[in-house]
């Protein structure tokens, strides 16, 4: 017999097996699938942000190349800018306003307008040159699409009209009405019309109006935001610069293709990788458990073919060959579940990146490399776990079979090697943790704890049962303890996953528990007045002048405030009042003489981020563009060191709430720098009801109600974006929990369709049906109990190498490490509820069956 034809033989022996338990094979593509699915999902998800990056667009028009932008200081720009562009022949220009507005119910809604007609026609003129290129006709109807779902009648008529993606249209108009507040008359509410468009448009969660209505919503008339151009960077700039188009009003600036909205969003994405990866191993540890399940049942078939002539390399290749196929199978289905979680975990991983980093996805999009990868990297971890069991079984000798006490043995010797090799990788990572100084390498030395702590299971597990079997009187009790041990083996990996699941869902309950407690702490310290207002630039000293006239205002601080960029990152350079910077800044390092050389301009103050980031110290110098500027006009050292002409840090503060970062100076060296004198917010402090001042502005009509923040208003916005930006990451690791008790519950299907035998003696020497099934199920439980006693010190260790390596290193957030039992007790009951039942089922399964024909078939 041929090579080729002994493969084909054990293959269809195999079909053949698993014809009569498909159980076997389905436990083995359940954590394919389950894992591939995990992975999917997520990995589309962030792909599909990373590209929304790099392709993003202007709302229904094309991707912007410039961006004309306000000057340092200010907040809008004059639309003479717009119309001085459009009279001067830059057609493919687009002027955009953007601000909050609010609903009669108090809530704010970010609403953005633009010339609509004119994106219509920049979109419209792009989409004919893709179709001239590509000549698509499904470019071509997406197109006509865009042009027949927009009601451009309606817009030109200047009616009230608010466009929405349809899903959020969906949530908050269902009826296809929405109303804001007027800001001019506030008792009067403005109906506007919602009309729907795909989502395909990628509006996302946008408001949309044209620039008419949303000026009169913001109450910012004649006023923009930014103005986007569409044409070639170099020859618009020299055009815009000749003409002198921007006369000293605004500035210009060009996109930079995403690459600093990847920077800023790199940790976040990393995070929700580093989840998923874990789901992917859970995943493999079940189907790892099932693939070891199936040869041991089939352990006789495989001597029978290797006696009937069938070469052993044969044999193995036969099973890879069945192994691969169980991969394909469960990834192909994987995959599709996969994009379909990704569609699910879209929208909350969208709102999480438009709050914190302004970011806006794109509708997903899949490719077929994914399934690919998917595929070789199932293919590669299921062979590289289950190549030393088919080697072991294909060279076992002929004559005889393993016995069981050679079987388990076996296991023994196998559960020291892995608590070696823990050990080992464990003591390794602690000596090489002190030096991991960036978050990437921490990140991969938590991976190698990740797998090392399942590795310690095992043995740990095994050496308490025998300890507690010396404990327990001679009796069921007793015999009960003792063959807990004989099955740790069989469930071991089940329970390896299960560990991982709650090691994962312990760690993070601490980070974000300990995280949520910090950032309150911090808020308490950093919100020191009552009201906030950023109002327009125009009216801040008139403002400043009434709250000055109001007794009831004990406090008045102003705000200076630019972006600027450190290394081409962007940052915010802020400056402040002495007692606002002294108060709000809670400071994690500082110099001796902070306070004197941070007035004489000698000093000042960095976010941690920054300072982690970039691996900034104490007396460092720091050197962003307004500085060198203001070096470069005067010829003269803008500071009074004798070593330095540039300012040095002084003070490194906590800062949890800007993902950008901030530099603080004082007052005095802002103005001598020459940056905008004006500020560009106000707080006051008000002594009696803070709605009653705030009642009092929005009567002056000098700023509207969308401008003011109070101090509740502020944390309940802080902690609803916390809340939002560890949600995906909680809801991954609800899912590896379901995953780790899915594979429980197939490895205790298996394990009890396995033991019908032993128990169908007892039951023969008298013990009743109750009695086995309260003893199996109290022996599966122990091993869970000591897997979840085992998972809180490995989970209170992944917590902290959490919160002081890996989020320290990714976000620059110092978090105070807190112990919640209450939480930690919630995760144990869930855990061993969610087992009781992933037991309980398959145990009546497989007992409520006539016990004798177990014994029948055993005797046969």
């Amino acid at each position: 017999m041929n090579s080729l034809a002994e493969i084909r033989l054990s293959l269809n022996v195999f079909l053949a097996h698993y014809k009569h338990a498909p159980l076997q094979a389905g436990a083995i593509l359940l954590g394919i699938i389950l894992a591939v699915t995990l992975l999917i999902g997520v990995k589309s998800t962030n792909e599909n942000a990373v590209r929304s990056y790099s392709e993003a667009t202007e709302l229904l028009s094309q991707r912007a190349s410039l961006l004309i932008t306000p000057n340092p200081g200010e907040r809008y720009l004059t639309e003479e800018v717009y119309f001085r562009l459009r009279q001067s022949g830059i057609s493919n220009a687009l002027a955009i306003v953007s601000g909050l507005a609010v609903d009669p119910e108090g809530r704010r809604w970010q609403v953005q307008g633009s010339d609509l007609f004119a994106a219509i026609n920049l979109q419209t003129t792009q989409a004919t040159v893709n179709e001239s290129i590509t000549n698509d006709e499904n470019t071509r109807q997406q197109n006509n699409l865009v042009n027949s779902d927009i009601p451009i009648a309606k817009l030109l008529a200047a009616e009230n009209i608010l466009l929405m993606s349809q899903s959020l249209a969906n949530k908050v108009a269902p009826n296809g009405e929405f109303y804001l507040q007027d800001p001019i008359d506030k008792q009067k509410p403005i109906k506007l019309e919602v009309i729907s468009l795909d989502d395909d448009l990628g509006l996302g969660n946008a408001i949309v109006a044209d620039i008419s209505l949303a000026q009169r919503l913001l109450n910012q008339p004649q006023q923009l935001s930014y103005i986007a151009l569409f044409d070639e960077p170099e020859s618009l700039i020299n055009q815009i610069t000749q003409r002198n188009l921007l006369q000293q009003q605004a500035n210009i600036t060009e996109q930079d293709q995403g690459q600093a909205l990847q920077e800023l969003t790199r940790s976040f994405h990393l995070n929700l990788n580093a989840m998923s990866m874990l789901a992917f191993v859970v995943g493999l540890f079940i189907a790892y458990n099932g693939v070891r399940y199936s040869l041991m049942k089939r352990q006789k078939l495989l001597v029978q073919l290797l006696q009937l002539g069938i070469q052993k390399n044969h044999l193995m290749i036969a099973l890879i060959c069945e192994l691969t196929l169980l991969v394909i199978i469960g990834s192909i289905i994987g995959f599709i579940l996969g994009l379909q979680l990704s569609l699910w975990l879209q929208p909350m991983v969208a709102m999480t990146l438009e709050q914190l980093y302004g970011a806006r996805l794109m509708p997903g999009s899949w490719q077929w490399q994914w399934l690919v990868q998917a595929m070789l990297l199932t293919l590669f971890a299921g062979l590289l776990a289950c190549l030393p069991l088919y080697r072991q079984l294909t060279n076992q000798p002929l004559a005889r079979i393993s016995t069981k006490i050679g079987q388990v043995s076996h296991l023994i010797r196998t559960h020291r090697i892995q608590f070696t090799i823990a050990i080992s990788s464990l003591a390794c990572c602690a000596i090489a943790f002190p030096f991991a100084k960036q978050y990437q390498v921490s990140l991969g030395l938590m991976g190698v704890v990740i797998i090392a702590i399942p590795l310690l299971l095992p043995l740990t597990i095994y050496k308490i049962s025998q300890w507690l079997a010396r404990l327990c009187p001679a009796g069921i009790w007793h015999y009960m303890i003792a063959e807990t041990k004989e099955l740790i083996g069989p469930l071991s990996l089940a329970m390896m996953a299960m560990l991982l699941a709650l090691t994962a869902n312990i760690s993070m309950n601490t980070l974000v528990g300990s995280f949520e407690v910090t950032l309150k702490t911090w808020l308490e310290s950093r919100l020191h007045a009552d009201l906030y207002m950023r109002p327009a630039s125009d009216k801040i000293l008139d403002i400043n002048d009434f709250l000055d006239q109001n007794d009831k205002v004990t406090g008045i601080y102003n705000q200076w405030t630019i972006n600027s960029t450190y290394q081409n990152m962007p940052i915010e350079l802020v400056s402040r009042d002495l007692y606002s910077t002294k108060v709000t800044s809670s400071l994690k390092a500082q110099t001796n003489d902070l306070w004197p050389e941070f007035q004489s301009g000698n000093q000042i103050l960095i976010s941690e981020p920054i300072a982690i980031k970039y691996g900034l110290n104490l007396g460092d110098s720091f050197s962003i563009a307004p500085f060198t500027k203001a070096l470069s006009i005067t010829s003269q050292p803008i500071t009074s060191q004798p070593n330095s002409s540039l300012p040095t840090i002084g003070g490194i503060f906590f800062d949890y709430g800007n993902p950008k970062g901030q530099v603080v100076i004082d007052q005095l060296f802002w103005q001598n720098i020459g940056l905008p004198k004006k500020p560009k917010s106000i707080a006051a402090s008000y002594q009696g009801d803070v709605t009653e001042l705030e009642q009092l502005l929005v009567d002056t009509k000098l700023i509207g109600t969308a401008q003011m923040y109070n101090q509740a208003k502020i944390k309940q916005q802080a902690i609803a974006m916390f809340k939002q930006t560890f949600s995906i990451t909680m809801v991954l690791n609800s899912l590896t929990l379901i995953v780790a008790a899915i594979g429980l519950f197939s490895a205790c299907l298996m394990l009890t369709q396995a033991r019908q035998a032993p128990l169908a003696k007892l039951y023969a020497l008298g013990l009743s049906k109750g009695q086995l099934r309260l003893m199996t199920f109290v022996q599966m439980q122990l091993i869970v109990l000591l897997t979840c006693l085992v998972a809180l010190p490995t989970g209170a260790v992944l917590g902290y190498l959490l919160i002081n390596k890996v989020t320290l290193q990714a976000f620059g957030w110092s978090i105070a490490m807190l112990w919640d039992w209450h939480a930690y007790i919630r995760v144990v009951v869930i855990a061993l509820t969610t087992s009781a039942v992933a037991i309980a089922i398959p145990l009546y399964w497989q007992t409520r069956k006539p016990l004798i024909n177990s014994l029948q078939q055993e005797a046969l």
